[in-house]
């Protein structure tokens, strides 16, 4: 019982210092993208949402941040807001292979879904907000 605990205490601990760095300077990409990751690893898309809009706020059109939330549109089965995402970004780098590849892991995945009759969440996006470094 107590590993689980202490597991999920650090986790807490670990986003403490990317907090911190993006209340002092809220388009710091570099501390959002892992405390995105962080979150949806914890299953908080929503929170990590937040963290990636609050980001683009300060900075608009920021290639990273606009792919990392297309990934975590993309985990959630939202992929149209995703490919959103990702055709803004790349409308800024048109030949940018990162949002290339997830535009178009987004394209197939959604295709997937629509062709099942039960709908569920992809967790492949997970990997593509790895590549978002």
């Amino acid at each position: 019982m107590r590993e689980p605990i202490s597991h999920a205490l650090s986790q807490d601990a670990d986003e403490e210092p990317l907090r911190d760095a993006l209340k002092r300077q809220p388009d710091n990409v570099d501390a959002a993208i892992p405390l995105a990751r962080a979150l949806l690893a914890r299953k908080s898309p929503g929170e990590a949402l937040e963290v990636l809009d609050t980001v683009l706020l300060a900075a608009p059109g920021n290639l990273r941040a606009l792919n990392a939330k297309g990934v975590v549109l993309d985990h959630e089965g939202r992929h149209h807001e995703a490919q959103a995402m990702y055709r803004q970004a790349l409308a800024t780098e048109p030949a940018n292979p990162m949002l290339l590849n997830n535009l178009r892991l987004s394209l197939a995945v959604g295709k997937t879904e629509l062709g099942n009759a039960s709908p569920q969440t992809q967790t492949d996006g997970r990997h593509a907000l790895v590549r978002s470094k």
